[in-house]
């Protein structure tokens, strides 16, 4: 498994603050993925309608929060921690 160096990025989060669902872009690191994820820089994206419901908090699409909407994306692999996918992918 070929990854980069630690790097940050930009992501949408919706999170659970209170008891009110919040959105918000976030700089995060690559350091924060866990295994199996993946870092793709984002050619093409959209936000559909389960995206939509998850980010402001409908339990029967997201069971846990924080979490990153936008399961409609094109671009190239960057970082991976899933031997499935390789840089460059």
């Amino acid at each position: 498994m070929k990854v980069r160096k630690k790097r940050s990025y930009k992501a949408l989060i919706a999170y659970e603050e209170k008891g009110l669902f919040k959105q918000a872009v976030k700089i995060l690191n690559t350091g924060n993925l866990t295994q199996h994820d993946l870092l793709i820089r984002v050619h093409y994206s959209s936000l559909n309608y389960k995206d939509a419901l998850s980010a402001t908090g409908h339990h029967g699409i997201t069971k846990n929060y924080p979490f990153t909407p936008g399961i409609d994306a094109a671009g190239v692999v960057e970082v991976s921690h899933d031997e499935r996918f390789n840089v460059g992918d």
